[in-house]
């Protein structure tokens, strides 16, 4: 193994991703805490009308802010890697092409928002949600450079305790006051909020910018650069987005309230792929300057494995009482129970994918902007022709949105097993994260499982779910952990961290 700090050592890259994991795992369950308080908020005051047309926006919203980094979400991090001196200017530099394309991205939408909006319903105040725009297009890049410093707890305070309280505390409060608007209002406060806390974060550990000027040739340059990341990362959110923009298309703003609020809860174990993204591309960068293939095989498998085992657990928790989870929120919302139900499916399958792309996006990265490309046009078929033969044979909201589910399932399984034989072409080596231990632990907690859905709805929330995870979790740690898998709960470090956070520059 090459470099100062092997992935076997406690102190080397396997250390640093599993502390990195450690710590978003723990914002995780944080906004777990957060986000189900909104949901609940918004299924009971606003109904799924309301809380669908605020789903259709939010979508737009998000997917033109994703575009507006110009890739530096990942870029930023192989920059970094490759420049010795000053990383101020570097990261100033992508913080101004973030702002400036946002900005121009915000005012496009706000002129015309019939994207946002498909029922044609809206208000001038939910019309201000393109605000949102910058804000979310800049804290994306001042996390990632926080997370090149391995600082993943800006992201913790950022996106798992100021975003989702923000929204889910001023939800509540604009309930009362403003309650055409209210949604819009908590969301643009909850982005704003976490910009303010990201950019605190930032200029503690990088400081402001010396004898920095901004180049239109170097943002020009830099935007060309970054338009394959671009994409790729464009898409890739977009797979979990393009059912509810389609549904908004094709079906009432009810149903895609429903069909939201599933997708909300889906997203939860979706966030523990996250817990260890913003660490796993500053190693990756590392060992391809060294042109360690095996290690970055290794640890795309490593990691791999983690995120498929917590969010198998963590599906098959939420997924097995899904009808109790769905009736928290209103009883209207437990026809979405089978679209929840895929959508947890969906997240499994997609492990794969995320971590290949990991290491993709820097060695092949048109290969993986087309294979990525190839999935959401295969989302999008599937979607189309189940919507079509939903009105054909008139099925109901529910099964119009478990279809869309099911589509984006297959889409996510099939993009995951090409990127991982493309990934092992590439490196030479083999991708694999599965491990038998995974089947073990899931029979296990369905027939736990089968007991827990047998008690009333608030037992199967208070005790049932923490009972499906106590069993799926035995299993996994008595025969799927090996040692380096048992790094992720250990807090030991024996030798210093990979790279210490600069200094502040004042």
């Amino acid at each position: 193994m090459t470099g100062a700090h092997s992935s076997e050592t406690p102190g080397g890259d396997l250390a640093a991703l599993a502390k990195g994991g450690r710590t978003n795992f723990i914002g995780f369950l944080l906004r777990l805490a957060a986000r189900l308080p909104f949901l609940f908020i918004a299924g009971r005051y606003y109904g799924p009308e309301a809380l669908g047309r605020f789903a259709s926006a939010v979508i737009v919203v998000e997917l033109i802010a994703m575009l507006c980094t110009m890739g530096e979400k990942r870029g930023l991090a192989q920059r970094l890697a490759n420049h010795d001196d000053d990383p101020v200017p570097l990261v100033a530099d992508g913080l101004t092409l973030a702002f400036l394309v946002g900005t121009v991205g915000a005012l496009a939408l706000w002129l015309v928002p019939a994207p946002m909006f498909p029922s044609g319903i809206y208000s001038e105040i939910d019309r201000l949600m393109v605000l949102a725009i910058p804000a979310l297009a800049t804290t994306e890049i001042i996390l990632s450079a926080q997370a090149f410093r391995f600082d993943v707890g800006a992201t913790v305070r950022a996106r798992a305790i100021v975003e989702p309280w923000t929204i889910s505390i001023m939800a509540g409060v604009m309930a009362l006051v403003a309650p055409r608007s209210g949604l819009a209002i908590a969301y643009l406060l909850s982005i704003y909020a976490a910009l303010a806390t990201a950019a605190w974060s930032l200029l503690r550990t990088y400081g402001l910018p010396r004898g920095w000027r901004p180049s239109p040739r170097r943002m020009a340059s830099l935007a060309y650069r970054g338009l394959p990341l671009a994409g790729a990362a464009v898409i890739e959110w977009g797979t979990r987005r393009l059912d509810i923009f389609m549904l908004g298309l094709f079906a009432a703003p009810s149903a895609v309230g429903v069909y939201y609020v599933a997708q909300q809860v889906a997203s939860l174990p979706q966030k523990l792929k996250t817990s260890f993204e913003p660490i796993l591309g500053p190693v990756l960068t590392r060992k391809l300057k060294e042109k360690d293939y095996a290690a970055i095989a290794k640890q795309v498998c490593q990691v791999g494995f983690w995120i498929t085992a917590a969010q198998a657990g963590v599906g098959l928790a939420l997924g097995i009482p899904g009808e109790a989870i769905m009736g928290l929120v209103g009883p209207h919302f437990v026809g979405g129970t089978g679209a929840l139900g895929f959508l947890l499916a969906a997240e499994v399958v997609a492990a794969t994918a995320v971590v290949a792309e990991a290491a993709l996006i820097y060695v092949a990265r048109i290969r993986n902007l087309w294979v990525s490309v190839g999935a959401i046009s295969l989302q999008a078929i599937l979607t189309i022709t189940a919507m079509l033969i939903a009105d054909h044979y008139h099925f109901n909201d529910g099964w119009r949105a478990a279809s869309a589910a099911a589509a984006l399932m297959l889409a996510l399984g099939v993009s995951s097993l090409i990127k991982a034989v493309l990934l092992g072409r590439i490196l030479n080596q083999t991708i694999n994260n599965w491990r038998w231990a995974l089947f073990w632990a899931a029979g296990a907690a369905v027939v736990a499982g089968q007991f827990v859905i047998l008690l009333p709805q608030w037992a199967q929330l208070v005790f049932g779910i923490p009972v499906i995870l106590g069993f799926y979790g035995w299993i996994i740690w008595t025969r799927g952990f090996g040692p380096e898998d048992r790094v992720l709960f250990s807090r030991k470090m024996t030798e210093e961290e990979p790279v210490p956070p600069l200094p502040p520059l004042v």
